[in-house]
């Protein structure tokens, strides 16, 4: 038996080929520049960095921090990696022999018209018992090829949710900053107006003002004074989200920095486009998905091969213990050869699902590598040009201000009527708002900037907490009241 079994195992371990294709890349265009990048590329890339070094607000990294632990995705995606882990232990144990112990004991008598005088007799039944089927062609070795690479997979897949909560964490923060910014616009600009609107009821009831001065005031005072409750509605809104996305009940929200103080860099390397393959964790994952079909169709073409096995057994069988491995002791020892026939085309169709679903893996990585491309060549685009665009809108804000005070300082003087000021603030409000909604979609577009690029690819904590903080550092500061 030891023989026998040496000699299936040299056989075995002889054969280290397994049969199908050895995975590949698929040889996709890569750029040699990415398209809105300033200057020649550099190995260098913003996604370099750790997300607690790219935002600079110390409140906005206290709710990520609080994401990475407690966002509902996260949790999922941590049991989802744990499960394709066990997955994958599944199919490797199919690689060694299956071991199994039987152990029965009964009692029994003969009926006395079969066997007169009969008395009770025990029996002891131990049995351990070996299979093995000899991996010859590699089905096993590429069915756990192919569990791995999905192990290997939704590990991307977690990487990339926590990218993905960093990101949407930091876009929900961002846009409520501008909604606070906005509330703020709107209380100022309602404040003005109200004045105005005083001013030309007291000239009304002196005589020197008409309806249309306070029609037109009373207007402006209504529209500005709309937009606070929906600007309040909103921003609990916006709370609530944040709040869903840190994994905790409703609630207000801890603002740092406003709008206008969001660090911004006006350049962002972008690092050579070979190697955002090697950073983005949806490309990466979607690899290893293909990897993952690479082998069902070497576990799919091994199918077309007999199997070997190998059983065996050692036991006893006694009416009492002491004799079960003596007189009573049992074993046997076989091997087996099977293989298929005629299948009505069974596994030649198995064979060609494989294969299709592989093509299919391979044209959804070609299409995620090519859309990452786009991605960041778009966010690159959208980074520069976001900048001149808030520079000019401040610049018409700036002039629209000027206008406010010159129009003062002319009503004051007697050289014009108080409707230039009037016109001069309804101007400035929407230019405001529009400035505000400027600097939200830089700081929105360097968030996806950095998501695009793969930021924290080389972060070496599985959950992506950031180092303990200085005792230094300021206590967050509480919500703001509305």
């Amino acid at each position: 038996m030891k023989s026998i079994i040496a000699l299936l195992l040299a056989v075995s371990l002889s054969a280290a080929c397994a049969v199908g294709p050895r995975y590949k890349r698929p040889a996709v265009t890569v750029p040699e520049q990415t398209r809105g990048q300033i200057g020649s590329a550099e190995a260098a890339s913003l996604a370099d960095q750790p997300w607690w070094e790219v935002f600079g607000d110390d409140s906005l990294k206290s709710l990520i921090d609080e994401a990475l632990r407690n966002n509902y995705d996260v949790r999922g995606a941590v049991w989802r990696v744990e499960e394709f882990r066990a997955r994958a232990g599944i199919t490797r144990s199919e690689l060694f022999p299956q071991i199994r112990y039987q152990g029965e004991w009964s009692r029994s008598r003969r009926s006395e018209f079969v066997q007169p005088g009969s008395t009770p007799v025990n029996l002891h039944d131990v049995n351990l018992g070996l299979s093995w089927e000899i991996d010859l062609w590699g089905r096993i070795r590429r069915l756990s090829e192919a569990a791995l690479a999905q192990y290997l997979s939704s590990s991307e897949a977690r990487r990339g949710i926590l990218l993905s909560v960093v990101s949407e964490v930091a876009q929900a923060y961002f846009e409520l900053r501008e909604l606070d910014a906005q509330l703020e616009i709107a209380r100022r600009t309602t404040e003005a107006f109200q004045g105005t609107y005083d001013l030309f009821n007291r000239q009304l009831v002196g005589g020197v003002a008409s309806y249309l001065g306070v029609s037109r005031a009373e207007a402006a005072l209504g529209t500005s004074a709309a937009a606070i409750p929906n600007l309040k509605r909103q921003i609990v809104a916006q709370e609530n989200l944040l709040c869903f996305l840190l994994g905790r009940n409703p609630g207000p929200i801890p603002r740092g920095r406003n709008l206008t103080e969001q660090a911004l860099p006006p350049e962002v390397p972008a690092g050579l486009p070979s190697t955002l393959l090697e950073r983005r964790p949806d490309l990466r994952e979607a690899e290893q998905q293909l990897i993952s079909a690479n082998a069902n169709v070497g576990a799919a073409m091994a199918s077309f091969f007999p199997a070997i096995t190998l059983t065996g057994s050692l036991g006893g069988v006694s009416p009492e213990v002491s004799d079960l491995f003596q007189a009573g002791k049992t074993w046997s020892v076989a091997a087996g050869l099977t293989g298929p026939l005629f299948q009505g085309l069974r596994l030649k169709n198995q064979y060609d699902v494989n294969v299709a679903q592989w093509e299919q893996a391979k044209i959804q990585y070609e299409s995620a590598v090519t859309n990452a491309f786009g991605e960041v060549s778009t966010a690159l685009v959208a980074h520069q040009e976001l900048a001149e665009v808030e520079k000019q809108l401040a610049r018409s804000v700036a002039a629209y201000q000027e206008a406010v005070r010159l129009s003062g300082l002319r009503y004051r003087a007697g050289l014009s009527s108080y409707i230039e000021v009037l016109d001069a603030q309804q101007q400035l409000f929407p230019a405001e708002n529009a400035l505000a909604q400027t600097r939200f979609s830089r700081l929105f577009n360097f968030v996806q900037l950095y998501k695009a690029l793969g930021g924290g690819w080389n972060t070496v904590d599985p959950g992506w907490v950031r180092p303990p903080l200085d005792s230094s550092v300021p206590k967050t500061p509480t919500a703001p009241h509305l």
